[in-house]
């Protein structure tokens, strides 16, 4: 019996060192949680056994129970590294279409060949797919899917509308023989200028430029020009006609010049006008339209590049008839200044960064300045972490122990956020665990010293004659 009891004593001695050398070697593996070798003792006895009397049978190891404790952060400058501070695991699976999950808090994720998310096995990590404004559509784990990172945002977008705001000097002076003599090649011919970036619907750029022309302030009798400008533009340095757009871009119709009718000598091009009261207040453009635009004729002429030559831009100066508004142009004693030039175009974009919240929203953003959510990174908990099963790669999967999977977003409830650019380093202290190094090999001694003294025993009663 004392033979048994020793050799239960050494192979729990053993299990206490593999457990500990174990977590030795994984000091250094992110996301790695240590272990602790659980011992119960051995006891047997009958109903008509001496109980008072009743020696234990040994040491049996009851559990290898992991430490799901936080490990520290160690931040990188990898937007694809993920750290969780506090509950929760990041789900993976090993195939695109597979539901064989697994769970890790190890978040050295990279791009494969195809721009999905994965670890270094490979396993694509799952994410709640996301609404336009980034808010989650769904969080059950049976609408995740592995998140991908587009290379591209998409078709080109032409532009159709550019918002402009300005203040236009009521001080300026008014230009001889303009706007008759109007030339964009000769800035003594217009008093202001200003350029916003269009594109065309292949997405190539194009710069379109608006020239002010103070008008004459001695105009025919009866007529009012103190407070009236000339607007004329153009498309990569050449002038293009504005129209009213309530009529096809392409009639003969809209002033022309300081005029309402005929050509404007000797160029031809054809403008607007911009009215404002004595209090700088926008109140008039001509053409006047009911949404407040003013459009330019088709590109034809501009876009040789096999682009649609149908586009329009229509310029809008969000007139308000009803009085001043902050987001109309105005004609004060002050410098030109513009205040605000915007335009709904947009080229193609390519990937220049990606962006996640604490939340586990991806955000990608992109070369033509816009950015898109993508998914948002699921999180799973469990009611018992340490009934989850082992299956190496710093990775668990669920058992009946554990419970169900319980999905949710970062930083809600009782999951935690997740740290870009950071990583979760193993919770291993190995102070602790060179002491208990030695604490096992004394262990491992000690029962050895006692198998050894069984054997002396048994040799001496073997000699007996």
């Amino acid at each position: 019996m004392s033979f048994n009891i020793a050799l239960s004593g050494l192979n729990a001695a053993q299990k206490d060192l593999d457990v500990t050398s174990n977590n030795i070697a994984n000091v250094n593996t992110v996301g790695f949680k240590e272990s602790r070798a659980e011992f119960v003792d051995v006891y047997a006895s009958s109903l008509l056994a001496a109980g008072k009397t009743k020696v234990g049978d040994g040491v049996l190891t009851a559990d290898v129970a992991q430490q799901f404790s936080q490990g520290s952060i160690q931040f990188t400058n990898n937007a694809l590294d993920l750290a969780i501070t506090g509950n929760g695991f990041f789900a993976t699976v090993p195939e695109l279409d597979s539901l064989e999950r697994s769970y890790t808090r190890a978040g050295q994720f990279k791009l494969n060949a195809d721009n999905f998310v994965v670890n270094s096995a490979g396993g694509h990590l799952l994410g709640f797919p996301v609404n336009s404004d980034g808010s989650s559509s769904s969080v059950s784990l049976s609408t995740a899917e592995p998140i991908r990172i587009p290379t591209e945002s998409g078709a080109p977008t032409k532009t159709s509308e550019v918002d402009i705001r300005m203040n236009l000097p009521a001080g300026d002076s008014y230009i001889a023989a303009a706007p008759g003599n109007f030339d964009p090649d000769d800035p003594l011919s217009f008093n202001h200028s200003t350029s916003v970036t269009i594109f065309d619907s292949l997405g190539e750029s194009h710069i379109m430029t608006y020239y002010f022309v103070k008008d004459d302030p001695t105009p025919p009798p009866g007529a009012d020009n103190a407070n009236e400008w000339m607007l004329f533009a153009a498309v990569d340095g050449s002038p293009i006609d504005l129209v009213d757009s309530s009529v096809s871009p392409t009639a003969p119709t809209g002033i022309v010049g300081g005029d309402v009718s005929g050509p404007l000598a000797p160029t031809g091009i054809q403008g607007a006008r911009l009215v404002f009261d004595s209090s700088g207040d926008f109140i008039s453009q001509i053409p006047t339209l009911a949404d407040g635009g003013i459009v330019t004729r088709d590109f034809a002429n501009h876009l040789p590049n096999g682009a649609d030559t149908t586009q329009t831009v229509q310029i809008d100066f969000n007139l308000d008839a009803t009085g001043p508004n902050p987001n109309e142009p105005t004609q004060f004693a002050s410098n030109f200044e513009v205040t605000a030039l915007n335009q709904d175009g947009l080229a193609v974009g390519r990937l220049t960064g990606i962006d996640i919240g604490n939340d586990g929203l991806v955000r990608a953003t992109y070369s033509n300045g816009t950015s898109q959510p993508l998914a948002r990174i699921a999180m799973v908990n469990f009611a018992n972490e340490q009934g989850l099963t082992q299956v190496g790669n710093s990775s668990w999967k669920e058992s009946l122990v554990s419970g169900g999977a319980l999905a949710g977003e970062g930083g809600s409830g009782t999951f935690g956020t997740i740290n870009s650019s950071a990583l979760e380093q193993s919770n291993v202290n190995l102070t602790t665990e060179l002491i208990d190094l030695i604490s096992a090999q004394r262990n491992f001694q000690a029962n050895s010293r006692a198998l050894e003294v069984d054997n002396q025993l048994n040799q001496t009663i073997l000699q007996i004659r």
